[in-house]
């Protein structure tokens, strides 16, 4: 449905704003990602993760990931 700027909530002109300048941040600078290769491990991981999210399971807690990494 097509909106005059006058008839938008402030949300909807933020997301269209929004919107509009991430499309043409893409245009300008590309996909700096594109052509490269994911390494197979990094794969596994990625669909691994896809596959825990699509049944409804949440990740590590941040603070169980610290102490696991001895970052605190």
């Amino acid at each position: 449905m097509a909106k005059i700027v006058a008839e938008m909530t402030a949300e909807e002109l933020r997301e269209v704003v929004g919107s509009a300048v991430e499309k043409k941040i893409v245009e300008l600078l590309g996909d700096p990602d594109t052509g490269l290769e994911i390494r197979e491990n990094v794969r596994k991981r990625l669909l691994r993760q896809k596959r825990a999210v699509a049944k409804g399971e949440r990740g590590e807690p941040l603070e169980k990931v610290v102490r696991r990494l001895k970052l605190a």
